[in-house]
């Protein structure tokens, strides 16, 4: 989508502005940005790897189908 060159700020408004949901492992997020008017879904994973993240597939689509426009969540496993 050419976004690589966006920073934080910039990039949560562009992805506001095509998605309802923003999927990432960034922890540090909520501490870098002010999110509180933000009406897309911030969905924080606690790490990259696919062989662990495709073992909460279920979590993961429970977490998006119960999210709520502006909530930030983060999962644990």
């Amino acid at each position: 989508m050419g976004w690589s060159e966006l920073t934080n700020g910039n990039l949560l408004t562009a992805a506001e502005n095509a998605f309802d949901l923003f999927i990432t492992t960034d922890k540090n997020l909520r501490y870098q940005q002010n999110l509180r008017e933000r009406k897309l879904v911030i969905l924080v994973l606690p790490l990259t790897d696919w062989k662990v993240v495709r073992l909460h597939v279920n979590e993961i689509v429970e977490a998006v189908a119960a999210a709520r426009p502006g909530e930030y969540r983060e999962l644990m496993w």
